[in-house]
C-alpha cells in the first residue's frame, strides 16, 4: 500500500471513530466533566470580586489554576476543543442517519418472509379473511401498511428513530445557541448604590467588570440608565433571605423615565438586555472633618463576609488636610478608615459578627489610618481594602484604638479631626446581560426533551398477515374459509410486544381466541 493510500485510510478510520455514537457520548461526558470547575470555582465573567478574593486566600494555588483557565472555564481553549469535537462528531453522526431515516420513511414495509412460523411471534387460524379488511384494521391502529398479493405487510415505530434524531439535532442546536451567545453576547457587573447621584448608564466605563463577545463593540451596547430608588430585603428569623426587591428608575432615551421593580427570580427586561439582581449590602455614610475644618462626605459600600451580612470596607479621604491658604496637599496626611459593619450588633463585645442581617441595631467598628495611601502611584488596587504594603512599609500608620459607632456618633482622632457616622443606605449588585442565543437554547432544550421521550419508549416492530384459501382437512367447515397466518418481529428489545401481537391477532381474527403458536 502506498503512503497516500495509508494516509487516506487513516483519515477515513479516524473520521469513522470521531463520528461514531460511542465517541459522541464520550465527548458529551467530557464536556460535562470539563464544566465542573466552572461551577466549583469563581468565574471572572460572573463575579470578578470572588476571583480576586480566591487569589488572596490561595496565593500559591490560584496562579496555577489561572494558567489552566479555571477562572474562565467556558472561554478556555481546552473547553472549546471539546466543544468543537463534540459538534463535529454529532454532525458527522447525524447526517448519514438522517439520510437513512428519510429513505426508510419513504420505503414500503418489507415483504413477508416465506416462513412466518419461524418468527418470534406467530399465530394461525382458519376462518373468513380478507387482506383489505386486515389492512384497514391495522391502519386504524396507526401502522404503516402495504398489501402485496395475499400478504399484508405492516410496520410501526419509526417515531423512535425520529425522536432520536430530533434529540441529537436539538443537542447541536444547543451548541449553536451557546456559540451564538458567546460570539454576540455581552455582560457587565455593577455595584449600584441607592440615590440619584450614583445612577449609572450602560457603558463599559461604568461597569466594575464586563465582557464583550468577539463580534461586539462597546458602541453596540444599548443605551439606558438605571437609578436605584429603593430596595427591600426580608429575612427569616434564622437570617436566611426571604425576598429581595429592587425599585429602579429606568431611562431608555426614548421618552420619560419609568419606574420598574424586579427581584432575584424576576429580572428587569429591557431592549436587548436583561438586568439580574445578584445580591445586596449596606453603605455607611461618613463625614470626615479635617484639621482645617473642611468636611468631606463619602458613601462607602461594604462587602458582606458572611450570611449575616457582616461587612468589611474602607472609607478613604485622599484629599483631606489640604491647606486652604496654599492649596497644597501633604500626601503623608491622607486619611482612611477601615471598618467592620454589623447590621445587628451583639449586646456585648466582641463586636466581630452580626447576629442578624436586618438593620435592627446597626453599628460600625472603625480603625483609623493616617499617612500615604499609595493612590498617587497609579497602581490599581481594591477600593474595599487598605493597601497593606503601605502599612508594612510604615508609610501608612494606625491612629489610636478602634471605636464602635452607631448612627449619629462621632469618632475624634488625636489631631482633633473627626469622623461622623451619618446614615446607612443600601446597594445592590447587578448583572446586565444580553444573550442572543437564549431563545435558541430554550427552543432546542424543549425539542431535546420532546425527542428524548419517543427515543426511550417507542419500539420498532413489524407484523405480517398472509391469507390463503383453506384446503380440505384444514379444520374448516365453512365454504370460502381461509387460513390466516400472522407473524411478528420486534426490531429492538420490546417485552410488551407479545401482548400487542396477540391483541392484533384478536382484532383481525374476529370473536373468539385464535389458535396460536408462539416460538
Amino acid at each position: 500500500m502506498s503512503r497516500s493510500h495509508a494516509v487516506r485510510a487513516l483519515l477515513r478510520n479516524s473520521w469513522r471513530q470521531l463520528t461514531s455514537m460511542r465517541t459522541a457520548l464520550i465527548l458529551l461526558f467530557c464536556l460535562a466533566v470539563a464544566a465542573i470547575p466552572g461551577s466549583l470555582l469563581p468565574q471572572r465573567d460572573v463575579n470578578i470580586e470572588n476571583v480576586n478574593a480566591y487569589f488572596q486566600d490561595n496565593p500559591r494555588l490560584a496562579p496555577v489554576l489561572d494558567r489552566l483557565g479555571m477562572f474562565d472555564v467556558f472561554a478556555a481553549p481546552w473547553f472549546a476543543a471539546i466543544y468543537l469535537l463534540l459538534f463535529t462528531s454529532l454532525v458527522g453522526c447525524i447526517v448519514p442517519r438522517l439520510r437513512d431515516h428519510v429513505r426508510a420513511l419513504r420505503a414500503a414495509p418489507p415483504a413477508a418472509p416465506r416462513r412466518l412460523d419461524r418468527l418470534p411471534q406467530h399465530a394461525s387460524w382458519t376462518g373468513p379473511g380478507d387482506v383489505t379488511a386486515i389492512a384497514a384494521q391495522l391502519r386504524r391502529r396507526r401502522w404503516r401498511v402495504t398489501v402485496t398479493g395475499d400478504t399484508v405487510n405492516a410496520e410501526k415505530g419509526h417515531l423512535k428513530e425520529t425522536g432520536n434524531l430530533v434529540f441529537h439535532l436539538s443537542l447541536v442546536a444547543v451548541l449553536c445557541g451557546v456559540a451564538l451567545g458567546s460570539w454576540y453576547g455581552w455582560h457587565g457587573n455593577r455595584l449600584l448604590v441607592a440615590g440619584p447621584e450614583t445612577a449609572f448608564c450602560n457603558t463599559v466605563q461604568q461597569y466594575d467588570e464586563y465582557g464583550l463577545g468577539p463580534r461586539v463593540a462597546d458602541t453596540d451596547l444599548p443605551r439606558f440608565c438605571l437609578e436605584l430608588t429603593d430596595f427591600t430585603a426580608t429575612f427569616l428569623e434564622t437570617g436566611q433571605p426571604d425576598s429581595y426587591t429592587a425599585e429602579v428608575r429606568v431611562d431608555e432615551g426614548g421618552g420619560a423615565p419609568r419606574e420598574a421593580t424586579f427581584s432575584v427570580n424576576s429580572p428587569l427586561r429591557l431592549d436587548d438586555a436583561n438586568v439580574y439582581l445578584l445580591g445586596h449590602g449596606y453603605v455607611p455614610v461618613l463625614r470626615y472633618t479635617d484639621r482645617y475644618g473642611q468636611a468631606q462626605t463619602v458613601t462607602a459600600p461594604f462587602l458582606a463576609v458572611d450570611d449575616m451580612i457582616t461587612s468589611e470596607g474602607v472609607a478613604s479621604f485622599p484629599d483631606a488636610n489640604v491647606d486652604p491658604a496654599t492649596g497644597e496637599r501633604d500626601p503623608d496626611l491622607q486619611v482612611a478608615f477601615e471598618g467592620l459593619f454589623l447590621p445587628t450588633a451583639p449586646q456585648q463585645a466582641p463586636y466581630v459578627r452580626s447576629t442578624h442581617p436586618e438593620l435592627r441595631d446597626p453599628a460600625l467598628m472603625l480603625w483609623a489610618y493616617r499617612g500615604n495611601l499609595g493612590l498617587d502611584a497609579g497602581i490599581p488596587g481594591s477600593v474595599y481594602r487598605i493597601d497593606q504594603s503601605q502599612v508594612e512599609a510604615g508609610r501608612l500608620l494606625p491612629v489610636g484604638d478602634p471605636q464602635l459607632l452607631r448612627v449619629g456618633e462621632t469618632m475624634t482622632l488625636d489631631d482633633g479631626t473627626s469622623i461622623e457616622f451619618l446614615d446607612i443606605t443600601q446597594y445592590v449588585t447587578l448583572s446586565v446581560r444580553h444573550d442572543p442565543g437564549s431563545g435558541l437554547l430554550l427552543a432546542s432544550s424543549v425539542l431535546l426533551l420532546a425527542g428524548l421521550m419517543p427515543s426511550l419508549f417507542v419500539r420498532r416492530r413489524r407484523v405480517w398477515f398472509r391469507v390463503t384459501p383453506a384446503a380440505p382437512g384444514d379444520g374448516s367447515t365453512t365454504t370460502g374459509s381461509s387460513v390466516i397466518e400472522a407473524g411478528g418481529l420486534p426490531r429492538t428489545d420490546h417485552p410488551g410486544f407479545g401482548d400487542e401481537f396477540r391483541e392484533l391477532v384478536r382484532a383481525v381474527g374476529g370473536a373468539g381466541p385464535p389458535r396460536e403458536g408462539t416460538q
